[in-house]
This record gives structure tokens, C-alpha cells and sequence, in this order.
């Protein structure tokens, strides 16, 4: 059985992945807009869930933002206690679910993405 080497912890870089984050809309402003008056986020945090839900971590989302780490922890502590979920999957699903609400689909319906043309 061959074995590959590997890399030392820390040493993988982005490019060595054969591939992207995929570039869809899952929500777009309108969608973001009832979901900030819904739950009352702020500004920031707002910034913090779109990153979230585009599946930024939070060192990534730390550094897109120019914020520290344990600054991002804290407004996902204030989502997720504000959004009733416990992880950032359930945020995203729990988004999407209002969304679903606001689109007059099915509960169980799924929305389908929007391909971004921008990219």
C-alpha cells in the first residue's frame, strides 16, 4: 500500500486543494434584510452570519473582517443565543427555513440555489 506524505500541521495551503468554494447565492439582500429584522442583529454581526453561511471560518472571517478571532466567537455566541441553534449549520438551516417561510414554500421544500453570474 503506497503511502502519501504529509504535510506538517499549519503547512497546507489553499491552493494545494483541486478545488473551490462553490460561488451560489443562498440568500440574497432581501433575504438578509427580514433576517436582520427578524432576529434583531446587528450590523456586524449580520456581516459575521454572511460569512458563516458562506462557509468562511472563523480565523477566515476574522481576517476578511479585520477583527480577532475571539471578537467572531463572541457575535456567534450572540446568534446563536439570539437564533435559538447551537452550531453553524442550524444557523444556516434555520436561515434558510425563513426564508422558506418568507418565499411561501413548503417547510419541508427545498430552496434552490441561485448560481452567482457576478463570479
Amino acid at each position: 500500500m503506497q503511502q502519501f506524505p504529509r504535510p506538517a500541521a499549519g503547512n497546507i495551503a489553499k491552493t494545494d486543494f483541486p478545488y473551490e468554494r462553490p460561488k451560489v447565492v443562498l440568500l440574497d439582500d432581501k433575504h438578509w434584510s427580514y433576517i436582520q429584522r427578524r432576529y434583531h442583529i446587528s450590523p456586524r454581526e449580520l456581516e459575521v452570519a454572511k460569512l458563516v453561511c458562506d462557509g468562511l471560518s472563523n480565523k477566515e472571517i476574522a481576517e476578511a473582517l479585520n477583527i480577532r478571532q475571539g471578537t467572531v466567537k463572541t457575535h456567534m455566541k450572540n446568534l446563536y443565543r439570539r437564533i435559538h441553534v447551537k452550531n453553524k449549520v442550524a444557523l444556516l438551516l434555520r436561515f434558510m427555513a425563513d426564508v422558506s417561510k418568507l418565499l411561501g414554500e413548503s417547510p419541508n421544500g427545498a430552496v434552490v440555489p441561485i448560481t452567482d453570474t457576478n463570479a
